[in-house]
């Protein structure tokens, strides 16, 4: 007997009421936020002008949203629909059906909508799932061809970067479908007497059978389709054997043609499920037997065959047979990451010797950087900072311009505000919102010159009307149409400005005067989102949760707001597309500050080719430290496509095309309208000449060439010439690497100087040289060269070098002296110059006293030639040092032990202060009263530079210093005045230079 189906007790007016209101609530509540996050993007993308990538990303969500949605809810609620038509008018009668007829008579009544409601939960999380997916969608719809094709299959690359992992996405949520579809079908036939587990005759209806078996007849034929796109997925599958990215021996001649003969055995039992389920047997046992051979047969033949062929055939001779798909993993490999560009220069480094070419060449020596960019921002902050919420962050830039003729490299830092360092009344809303809105000048200096007993010599970034220091130079040599600096690298998501005034008043603090007071500036510039009238007001109310903005009178009918004020975060919102460098750089271009960008284009599926995380790779002692971490990306293709530029003062975003064959920008284009980037063509010159080599993808580079540079399979295999990152000099135990740094210099077989970011590296397990790196632009295009040593070389790597120049015991004894209770030593960067078929050495000496807002200043500059042990010196500058290397060589050696005097320099003491000349030997009726004033006047200057040495007061030494100097330039005209013959005048700098000459 069939129970009869009751309806549900319908719901009262009020509390459909209630259940509506809640219901109201909670989308209001839900859809608020994110309301309100789309309105503010727009008018932020309105004010940028790259409202296309708003549309396109945002219209792209909200279609795979829908589609995937839809179709997942369709096919779900069709299968269910379907199942339930299907159920039998009769159901025999048992304690199974009578427990179930409870939960029958809740749903049968609107079945309709219970299906609705769970076919729509399906669809929301099928389709919040595939919104994400817009990228792969973007580029599948957009796919270009790379040119070039895969070495097994002869497919172009392109399918592998646009198309495979979209085709990936597809089959997968197809599975999804299916299996959903089986568990809900499987449920209502349950549910409706159509599988029964209890009662007389068979277990289930033929038509819940011929149901439930097609859908897995469609799963069996999905996964042949698996089978198919595995075939392809194999390219790019680590192979453990080789220690390789791409199929190896085994795969190619047993795995895959196993999967082919999968991919049909599982149409064979797809057909066979449908026929022996509904036409032949009309049971379920061979339909299982076919399943069970298809189990059995990806065993056998996708497992065990491949096993048997690796472990018989291929491990007894692992190189050989390996040693092709070894090749094509490293063509691919240096193809897919540039490498294929590298210039491999073997450089002999036999000359162990300093030359006398040192003391007169024109194109490595007198270019050496002697600033650290590391190291002397604390510099820059103390002597430029002039208020405390002024920083320059802990770590400068290094960019090159052209002074008087000359092009050299200069280390450059941007006076922003650090809202960190607000005191409690700056801090308040009004006056960090409003007030302290932006910073002010680009302070540079020259890379290899030191003035003033070792600070930057200062030749931009003045404060107006300031007047300039000695030590800096008396007029902007960058000068800047517009210094003030609203976009920074200091900024993040809670550092927005509100700017604008209502009348003539202005609020903005600007700088300070040189009369002790201070300058008020308004905004003009066209970057900002209008936020004056009342609904603005609102809307960005609630998005900053802050009342202030519709309370507050400094938010006028005037005001714009800036937000998203970091030159980075602006570029990756502009185009999220790309993967940013970790560190954005300052140039002046047009009179005006842009901060540089390097954008990257990057896929995970390049056949063949390596794969590598770009957080690893990039980490080095900088990470952190100035420099923003990358994410954990798994990439194995890399193109800096695109520099884009952010103007420090209204925030225009730009994207300038700089690689014009890579099919992946192409592809991104062409998504969103085909005029997102600029092309390279079109590139303003000035800002060419400020492009340099982007320093995450040259540790990327430096890091696979350390591998890939070995292009025979055997060679590759064994690893014997294999190459690593050395740590840092000054601390190699830390296990942190060596970062690349940027030189003007001019390497073996380059025409002349060029800046380019270079790098020392070492063979793995050793620490003597292997080969130096570098990467720089000719022409616009990108260059690495790699210059590389004899295997057998005794030249020293950078930890050595630095070991053995700080070891010997005159040097240490120098070192003893510079450091003490009140102050310490740090080194700068640690160069490697390839020279005169050997290798110079040069690591900057700085000191930092121990007082409270000490910083450091360069004091000595070590110095070394060939193996960095048998000429090595601690001089006060690269001149002087260069000097000494060439009398070393002259006399056979560096010195083990310290003989009397040396390395303090004519007239100096330990610790750099001078002594005082030695006395004339000439007529002492010849001694004027001029020339003993002028002696005086030495001598009282040199007790102000120890009395502030003694101290600690480096500035204070600084400026006595100047003074000393001044006083011997007097002396030495009061001598040949006087006509007095004598001992040459006592070195009036005890740091690298005091003297502003081109190499310290």
């Amino acid at each position: 007997m069939v129970m009869r189906s009751s309806p549900m007790p319908g719901m009262s007016r009020r509390g459909r009421v209630t259940v509506g209101v809640l219901i109201g609530i909670f989308l209001l509540f839900t859809l608020l936020g994110w309301g309100v996050n789309a309105w503010t993007d727009w008018l932020w993308f309105e004010e940028v002008d790259y409202t296309q990538v708003f549309t396109g990303v945002l219209f792209t969500r909200l279609l795979l949203f829908a589609a995937v949605g839809l179709a997942m809810a369709l096919v779900v609620a069709a299968n269910l629909w379907l199942a339930y038509r299907l159920r039998p008018t009769l159901r025999p009668h048992s304690p199974e059906q009578v427990s179930l007829e409870r939960y029958r008579m809740l749903l049968s009544p609107r079945i309709g909508i219970w299906i609705a409601v769970a076919a729509a939960l399906v669809g929301v999380f099928a389709g919040l799932s595939a919104q994400n997916r817009w990228s792969q969608w973007l580029l599948f719809r957009n796919s270009q061809e790379f040119g070039v094709t895969d070495p097994e299959f002869g497919i172009d690359i392109g399918f592998y970067v646009f198309e495979y992992p979209f085709l990936r996405y597809l089959l997968g949520l197809a599975f999804t479908a299916v299996v959903l579809s089986v568990i809900g079908g499987l449920a209502v036939h349950y549910l409706y007497g159509g599988v029964r587990l209890q009662g007389i005759g068979d277990r289930m209806t033929t038509a819940a059978r011929a149901h439930l078996t097609t859908l897995v007849a469609v799963f069996v034929l999905l996964k042949a389709v698996a089978y198919v796109l595995d075939r392809r997925g194999m390219l790019l599958e680590y192979n453990e054997q080789a220690r390789i990215y791409g199929a190896g021996y085994a795969d190619i001649n047993a795995l895959l043609p196993a999967k082919e003969i999968l991919a049909y055995i599982s149409i064979v039992v797809a057909i066979a499920i449908i026929v022996f389920s509904n036409a032949v047997m009309r049971n379920l046992v061979w339909p299982g037997i076919s399943l069970a051979l298809l189990g059995i047969s990806a065993v056998a033949i996708g497992g065990i065959y491949p096993w048997a062929v690796q472990t018989f055939e291929v491990n007894p001779s692992l190189r050989d047979k390996e040693a092709a798909y070894i090749e094509r993993g490293i063509v691919a490999t240096r193809e897919a990451f540039g490498l294929d560009i590298s210039q491999q220069t073997p450089y002999p480094a036999t000359n162990l010797t300093p030359p006398e070419s040192l003391a007169t060449d024109t194109a490595v020596v007198p270019n050496i950087r002697l600033l650290d960019p590391q190291l002397v921002s604390e510099t820059y902050t103390q002597l430029q900072q002039v208020r405390g919420f002024y920083d320059f962050g802990t770590k400068l830039d290094i960019d090159r311009y052209t002074i008087d003729d000359e092009r050299q490299d200069y280390v450059v830092g941007m006076r922003e505000i650090n809202y960190g360092e607000l005191t409690e009344q700056q801090s308040n809303w009004l006056n960090r919102h409003t007030v302290f809105t932006h910073g002010y000048g680009m302070v540079g200096a020259p890379a290899n010159r030191v003035v003033c007993g070792g600070q930057p010599y200062f030749v931009s970034g003045f404060l107006g009307d300031q007047a300039q220091e000695q030590c800096s130079s008396a007029t902007e040599e960058i000068p800047v149409e517009q210094p003030r600096i609203y976009y920074g690298e200091q900024m993040d998501g809670t550092d927005y400005a509100i700017v604008g005034s209502p009348g003539d008043s202005n609020v903005e603090f600007d700088r300070p005067t040189s009369s002790g007071g201070e300058q008020y500036y308004t905004y003009t510039g066209t970057g900002g989102v209008e936020v004056g009238s009342f609904g603005r007001k609102l809307l960005y109310a609630i998005k900053e949760q802050e009342t202030n903005f519709l309370l507050s009178e400094a938010v006028n009918e005037n005001s714009k707001l800036l937000y998203i004020r970091n030159p980075r975060d602006r570029v990756e919102k502009v185009a999220p597309f790309l993967t940013m460098d970790g560190d954005p750089y300052p140039a002046v271009v047009d009179g005006r500050i842009q901060w540089i960008v390097d954008g990257y284009t990057t896929s995970a599926t390049y056949p063949y080719s390596e794969r590598v995380n770009l957080q690893a790779e990039t980490a080095d002692e900088l990470t952190g430290q100035g420099t923003f971490v990358l994410a954990r990306e798994n990439v194995n293709y890399i193109r800096n496509s695109v520099k884009a530029t952010v103007d420090a003062y209204d925030g225009t975003v730009r994207l300038y095309e700089f690689d014009e064959n890579d099919p992946v920008l192409k592809a991104w284009n062409a998504a969103f309208g085909g005029d997102l980037v600029i092309p390279k063509a079109e590139t303003p010159q000035e800002l060419v000449d400020h492009f340099r080599y982007p320093a995450d993808l040259f540790k990327v580079q430096r890091n696979l060439l350390a591998r890939y540079h070995v292009t025979n399979p055997a060679e590759f295999f064994s690893g014997q010439d294999f190459w690593e990152v050395p740590n840092v000099p000054d601390s190699p135990d830390s296990g942190v690497k060596q970062p690349p740094y940027y030189l003007m210099t001019q390497l073996p077989e380059q025409d002349e100087p060029r800046f380019q970011l270079t790098s020392a590296v070492t063979p793995a397990g050793r620490q003597n040289l292997a080969a130096l790196i570098s990467g720089s632009y000719v022409d616009g295009q990108p260059q690495l060269q790699v210059l590389e040593l004899p295997d057998q070389t005794a030249i020293s790597g950078p930890v050595q070098v630095h070991q053995r120049m700080t070891n010997n015991a005159a040097i240490r004894q120098q070192l003893n002296l510079l450091s003490s209770n009140q102050a310490q030593v740090q080194y700068g960067n640690l160069l490697s110059l390839p020279f005169g078929n050997g290798m110079l050495y040069v690591e900057p000496v700085y000191v930092k006293s121990n007082q409270t807002n000490a910083y450091p200043l360069l004091q000595r500059v070590l110095l070394s030639y060939g193996d960095g042990g048998s000429y090595v010196v601690l001089a006060n500058s690269v001149q002087d040092g260069i000097r000494q290397l060439i009398e070393q060589a002259e006399a056979g050696g560096a010195p083990t032990t310290p003989p009397e005097g040396e390395g303090e320099g004519e007239g100096e003491e330990p610790g750099g202060t001078p002594t005082p000349p030695p006395p004339a030997t000439g007529d002492p009726g010849l001694v004027t009263p001029e020339l003993q004033a002028a002696a005086a006047e030495v001598s009282a200057a040199i007790d102000e530079a120890r009395a502030a040495q003694a101290a600690g007061d480096f500035q204070r030494y600084g400026e006595a210093l100047a003074r000393l100097d001044a006083a011997m330039t007097a002396f030495q005209a009061a001598q040949q005045a006087a006509g007095v013959g004598g001992a040459q005048p006592p070195s009036t700098d005890p740091s690298p230079s005091a003297d502003p000459s081109p190499t310290g």
